[in-house]
């Protein structure tokens, strides 16, 4: 597992704005004729729980209005229709961003909080990767294949009311920073989503009955001060594959994660994890 980390370059504006605008066109053009078969929305609910999860939509964050937070679900509550019920058959991919769509002030959306440079700062949009970081965590607990996934760069919240091994979300940035997952199994899975007044809620639903059960869990976990004075953090998720009889079928590697801490370890702090991205 790489341990170095270098330390971060910042770029110019030009620069930036020259790269997003490239990689954006070459996304647009992958869609159209990449090859992929897209997963499309079916009103008929799946019988059958896969795989759930649930996180809470309001958190208290040091130094964060929340205003962000209260913006971050009506966000929330503009993307998940575009996501929900969306049907996977075998062969086909999903793609977060295609589904979604860009999210801009004229669509509705409203300024909530954007992780930026080991910061936060506010943005149309703002708060979309907690609907991705629960998609992918609750993917990585079925045999569907993540195919494209982007961890955060910056570990910007101490563990303070984590539930989740560090590294077990996904960013997503429009529209080249996309979560995507292909079906390679031989049955239809469907991505059922809803928002209470506290929580964001979420199942993989499927035709069968499930015949086993995932366990994800963190190796090689590392937190090191790097050359050049700077805090970064590692580890590896893998996951224990399970029969419902409890036999266990598989240890297999799921991912290496790699990022900048922006608060020193080991010191106790009252900041929650973050969720609120």
């Amino acid at each position: 597992m790489q341990e170095r980390m270098e330390k971060p370059l910042v770029r110019g504006d030009l620069r930036l704005a020259l790269g997003k605008r490239y990689f954006t066109a070459r996304r647009y053009f992958s869609w159209v004729f990449g090859g992929l078969h897209f997963a499309r929305i079916s009103s008929a609910e799946l019988p059958f729980v896969y795989a759930s999860h649930s996180t809470p939509l309001f958190r208290q964050l040091r130094d964060v209005d929340m205003v962000l937070q209260h913006n971050k679900v009506a966000n929330l509550r503009l993307a998940v229709p575009r996501v929900n019920h969306v049907t996977l058959h075998p062969g086909e991919t999903f793609s977060y961003w295609r589904l979604i769509g860009k999210a801009t002030k004229r669509r509705g959306y409203q300024q909530g909080m954007v992780l930026k440079n080991g910061g936060f700062t506010a943005g149309y949009g703002g708060g979309l990767c907690q609907l991705s970081n629960l998609i992918y965590w609750m993917t990585v607990h079925t045999p569907l294949t993540v195919t494209e996934r982007h961890r955060h760069g910056y570990d910007v919240f101490p563990d303070a009311n984590r539930t989740q091994p560090f590294g077990s979300g996904a960013t997503c940035f429009y529209n080249y920073g996309d979560l995507m997952i292909r079906n390679d199994t031989n049955q239809t899975f469907q991505l059922s989503l809803r928002i209470t007044e506290t929580d964001l809620i979420g199942e993989w639903r499927c035709e069968l009955a499930p015949d086993c059960r995932y366990e994800v869990y963190e190796k090689e976990h590392l937190m090191k001060l790097e050359p050049w004075g700077g805090y970064s953090r590692h580890n590896l998720l893998f996951r224990r594959k399970y029969a419902m009889d409890g036999e266990l079928l598989d240890d297999e590697y799921v991912v290496e994660n790699h990022a900048m801490m922006m608060y020193a370890p080991l010191l106790p702090e009252n900041r929650d994890e973050g969720d609120a991205r």
